[in-house]
């Protein structure tokens, strides 16, 4: 190899070795620098439900642990895609994130012909917050104390069993449907405007039963206006041990859960991103936040990255071929 070659390659080396000691180095000073302004984050949904309240909670403690305003920006519409559109659009730089929820993320994309985002590759997962395992819950006039019951009953008059879910596509929704799959049984979905509709319906009867996160129906379980039969998680839950899961109950493997995370629009750096996990990880693990979540039913989480990115498609394979099995189309 003659020697004006060698230097070239060596010159060349060298230009690589300089940039990527350049991009080490840029994103160590991210990582150091980082938030250095307000930080966004949006809420797909209205103020007021499970996915606002908890994003508010994270929000303030990321806050006084960023000593960084983080402010919540509530952009509901079409079953979260108003809001994770906007996310998708945002600059890549750490300072607009967004809650990613089961609907918008794991249902949508069967749901709907045409996304405007695609949840596994438009965003970069920090990680999965909360989960909520969902209810069963009856009115306590009809002869349901049971999974079984539930089971007989539809064996027996197929059809005559009705369960509420505040619309079509719905977490609620779903976890009914995956119920007749694996039960091999058929109660029939009526769809609400909403969750307020469909619990009021259930509440004067007109349907007897729900699946449901914990905090839309405990007030009513306590007041013995409804009656909780079984919960969708792996699992019983410290804050309900008496209540059986679905699973134990007659039908094997069963779990549902509508569930909370956090991403970022795509190309969000790294060590951002790695910040981001560890403080929001470390919030979760905080004793009375906890405490306080596992007693309103939501069992907090705070995984890696890509654990997260892993369950996103586990949810959405999941779902799909609910969505699909039940021929569920969107409203």
């Amino acid at each position: 190899m003659g020697h004006d070659k060698k230097v070239r390659i060596n010159f060349f080396l060298s230009l690589i070795w300089l940039a990527s000691s350049t991009i080490i180095s840029v994103s160590g000073c991210w990582a150091q620098t980082y938030p250095d302004k307000p930080i966004r984050m949006i809420v797909p949904f209205p103020p007021g439900g499970g996915n606002d309240v908890i994003a508010r909670i994270v929000a303030t403690k990321l806050s006084a642990n960023l000593k960084q305003s983080v402010f919540v920006d509530n952009r509901a519409g079409a079953n979260g895609i108003v809001g994770l559109t906007a996310l998708m659009q945002s600059a890549s730089d750490g300072y607009t994130l967004g809650i990613a929820a089961a609907g918008p993320m794991a249902v949508n994309p069967s749901l709907y012909e045409k996304l405007p985002y695609n949840p596994v590759n438009d965003f970069e997962p920090i990680t999965n917050m909360v989960i909520y395992p969902l209810l069963l819950v009856v009115n306590p006039k009809v002869p349901v104390y049971t999974v079984q019951d539930v089971l007989k009953i539809s064996r027996e008059k197929p059809g005559t069993l009705f369960y509420a879910s505040p619309g079509s596509g719905n977490s609620g929704h779903l976890a009914g449907e995956l119920f007749n799959s694996m039960a091999k049984v058929n109660t029939v979905h009526v769809p609400y405007k909403g969750q307020a509709p469909a619990t009021a319906d259930l509440l004067a009867g007109q349907v007897q039963m729900l699946y449901s996160s914990i905090p839309s129906v405990i007030e009513f379980i306590h007041e013995g206006r409804l009656r909780a039969i079984a919960i969708g998680s792996s699992k019983r839950l410290p804050s309900m041990p008496n209540v059986p899961t679905i699973s134990e109950s007659g039908v094997p493997g069963y779990e549902a859960y509508s569930w909370i995370g956090i991403v970022a629009p795509k190309g969000t750096p790294k060590p951002i991103i790695q910040r981001l996990n560890k403080e929001i990880s470390s919030i979760l693990k905080n004793k009375d936040l906890e405490t306080e979540l596992l007693n309103q039913g939501a069992i907090p989480v705070g995984d890696s990255p890509e654990h997260f990115q892993a369950y996103i498609k586990d949810e959405i394979l999941k779902w799909g071929a609910v969505v699909r099995s039940a021929n569920i189309k969107a409203e």
